[in-house]
């Protein structure tokens, strides 16, 4: 038992070798699964009757409607179903529209392409910015040149998990970590990149509180203004009525999709999920979330004011960014590849600390297992690994300093 610890607390565990094996089997794994899900596809859909791509569907039916002259339709669930209908059958469920009207434009331009080639083309572009952006969190330190960090990319199963939704998983993280990588020394495109993930709201509400506490203006600037003229060529273009109709969406997307879980519990990897597969009711549910929340925004204020080196503050940001959210999904977890990148990194150039290398392990493998264990469970496994890899990146990011104020109280009692 006691070797099993020491295993555990000092990663010796996690060989190269074991590493490498793991994820290329399950690389494999997935791309099997896809080549026979696509083989046996009818069309649009697949041997299940389901539109291939799943969450794509709503994407491309919104389009539809815009390139009709209808950009408010989307906002309407029964609307929004009798297209989805109309385009992939009538026995096809709905996959609701939930984003903000900055995201009909890119809906429109894929929806003016054939099904399946729009569906390769979004999932083929935004795997590459993806790719890029964690190229970017590893370079310049040792594992820019290791060919393992590709592979661990590729094989992280929220990747697979993005690709059978269809969904924006890559385009969200690309963003971010693209954002983060470009913050201290393109301070402009960093906020620029911020301002765009505004077509996600739920994952940018710690950014600008990070950017002010931190004093980084030029960014918080950029961000704004990119969110002020997107909304204001959105206007331009589809006119105020996608506002209104978006303000009144908001509504279902709250109380069917999130209260009610109607996406299902085992999907939604938050607090909020948690306590309400435990029977605890909506109030409690908002409370329990929005104690998690206002806990990490204040820890994140104490690293981004702190000297901890910038790989901890971007990692904080990220998991936190993931935790402060009552609805996300388990293919958002796409966004904990930059992080656990960017920890890796910093591991691997400052020294890994007990626990951290098996803890980055199981990061890595929550979302395999994740919508499994909620539904057997009804513990959502994303919530507790994210909560315990935050504590280790601020015990790690504070420690030294209080190593520091105790030298420094010692000097002085000495002098004295």
């Amino acid at each position: 038992m006691a070797g099993l610890t020491d295993a555990l607390r000092e990663g010796t565990w996690l060989t190269r070798e074991r590493v490498r094996l793991v994820a290329t089997m399950l690389l494999a794994a997935s791309l099997v699964a896809a080549a026979v899900l696509i083989a046996t596809a009818d069309g649009r859909n697949d041997r299940f009757g389901r539109p291939l791509g799943t969450d794509f569907a709503n994407v491309y039916a919104a389009g539809t409607y815009v390139l009709e002259g209808k950009p408010a339709a989307p906002f309407d669930p029964a609307r929004q179903h009798a297209r989805e209908q109309e385009i992939f059958g009538k026995d096809t469920p709905f996959f609701g529209w939930h984003y903000p009207p900055f995201f009909l434009g890119m809906a429109a331009a894929l929806a003016a392409l054939p099904y399946g080639l729009a569906l390769l083309l979004w999932q083929g572009a935004t795997l590459a910015l993806y790719l890029w952006a964690m190229r970017g969190v590893v370079a310049g330190g040792t594992l820019a040149q290791d060919r393992l960090w590709p592979l661990l990319a590729l094989a992280f199963p929220a990747v697979f998990i993005n690709l059978g939704h269809g969904q924006n998983g890559f385009l969200t993280a690309a963003l971010f970590a693209g954002a983060l990588v470009q913050l201290d020394r393109r301070p402009t495109l960093a906020g620029l990149l911020f301002g765009l993930l505004a077509y996600k709201p739920q994952f940018g509400l710690l950014i600008p509180l990070v950017l002010a506490a931190s004093g980084r203006w030029r960014a918080f600037a950029a961000a704004s203004a990119t969110i002020a003229a997107f909304a204001l060529a959105v206007t331009l273009a589809f006119g105020t009525e996608v506002w209104t109709a978006f303000l009144a969406s908001t509504e279902f997307s709250r109380t069917v999709v999130l209260e009610q879980g109607g996406t299902g519990w085992n999907k939604i990897q938050s607090v909020f999920s948690l306590v309400r597969m435990w029977g605890g009711g909506i109030a409690c549910a908002y409370a329990a979330q929005g104690t998690v929340t206002a806990a990490v925004a204040a820890a994140l204020v104490l690293l981004w004011r702190g000297s901890a080196a910038f790989p901890l503050k971007a990692a904080g940001l990220l998991i936190g960014t993931v935790l402060a959210t009552p609805y996300v999904l388990d293919y958002d977890l796409v966004l904990l590849a930059p992080a656990i990148a960017f920890l890796a990194a910093h591991g691997a150039a400052d020294g890994f600390r007990p626990f951290e290398k098996t803890m980055l392990a199981l990061l890595w493998l929550v979302p395999l297992v994740a919508r499994t264990v909620a539904h057997s469970t009804l513990i959502p496994l994303a919530v507790p690994a994210m909560a315990a890899t935050f504590a280790l990146l601020l015990h790690r990011a504070i420690s030294p300093l209080a190593a520091e104020r105790v030298d420094a109280a010692r000097q002085r009692v000495a002098a004295e």
